[in-house]
């Protein structure tokens, strides 16, 4: 596994981490969710990616990993970097959502208490809050750092003006922001001119989430039918069929093309399009079955994209735009 700096920090992350946002709720089958955790870890994959709400229900997938890392992983405990987020809905009421110092602090001791650790490696405000002063939403982070609860701490969902904002204030503080976790795929692409050039101004790291656009950057949807099984078919908040438009397939399965001329799949294509980038640090895979994390860890193995492939896919991205 290739590991790389996260930002200007001494912090390594693997290329490929492992995000708990699917298939690690209460519905899910828990022999299966320790499988796939195993296998991730057994491939050098380090980085595992939780949020408070990550479920469902919300919580869930936090004890679900606790459990994970009470039955395997606590003898490694040095050798994986866990991180949590907070700044969605997590409990009704004034103080479960957004940004302040009461939510941030309150929802993490929460979510230790869930996995049963101590300390997160990585804790992140989850989204930027409008109502709330930054200074207040960075000077919980800068103590989340400071009492012990967290090792480093980064922003998700924060634009680059945002971004640069918030580095700055922790900056003062003394608490440096060292990652930043955005959305970012081969059809999603404002970040290329929003984000990334603030990233690697502001030597802070990039995590790409949905670098499979849902699944829509596998081989999942190239046929004519709708897998009836997939996430697509049971209408899923994250993937629903208007989102499988004629254009969308189309792209999909010109790039397959391209992949499978490389002797790679769509979705190892995918990955190595994104990880590409200097300012991207790892990029975040969510996996319903083993086989999956093998399938990003070998592409994560292959070398960059060269200037042809890059060209090739480009092309097919801007007949598209």
């Amino acid at each position: 596994m290739p590991y790389r700096r996260c930002g200007a920090s001494g912090l390594r992350l693997p290329a490929i981490s492992l995000g708990l946002w699917h298939n690690f709720g209460d519905a899910a089958d828990p022999a299966r969710q320790r499988e796939i955790v195993r296998t991730a870890f057994d491939l050098g994959v380090t980085a595992f990616d939780l949020a408070n709400n990550y479920g469902p229900p919300p919580g869930s997938a936090e004890s679900s990993f606790g459990r994970i890392l009470a039955q395997d992983l606590r003898p490694y405990r040095d050798e994986i970097v866990v991180s949590t987020k907070a700044g969605y809905t997590m409990w009704p009421g004034p103080y479960g959502d957004w940004g302040s110092r009461k939510y941030l602090v309150a929802s993490l001791d929460q979510s230790l208490d869930r996995m049963g650790l101590e300390y997160v490696d990585i804790f992140y405000h989850h989204r930027p809050d409008p109502a709330t002063p930054l200074e207040e939403t960075m000077a919980a982070l800068d103590h989340i750092v400071r009492s012990g609860r967290a090792l480093y701490v980064g922003v998700s969902n924060y634009t680059g003006e945002q971004t640069r904002l918030a580095a700055s204030e922790l900056r003062r503080l003394g608490t440096p922001c060292i990652v930043n976790q955005s959305r970012y795929n081969m059809f999603v692409r404002k970040a290329e001119s929003d984000l990334l050039p603030v990233l690697e101004q502001e030597g802070i790291g990039g995590i790409a989430f949905s670098p499979l656009a849902q699944g829509l950057l596998t081989d999942r949807y190239l046929g004519s039918a709708l897998p009836g099984d997939s996430r697509a078919a049971g209408n899923s908040a994250f993937l629903r069929t208007e989102h499988l438009t004629e254009d969308s397939l189309r792209v999909a399965r010109a790039l397959h093309a391209i992949a499978e001329g490389g002797g790679q799949s769509l979705a190892q294509l995918a990955l190595r399009w994104v990880l590409r980038q200097p300012a991207v640090t790892s990029a975040l895979i969510g996996a319903s079955k083993p086989a999956q994390v093998l399938d990003a860890v070998l592409a994560a193995r292959m070398p960059a994209l060269d200037a042809g492939e890059v060209e090739a896919i480009e092309g097919i991205l801007r007949r598209d735009a």
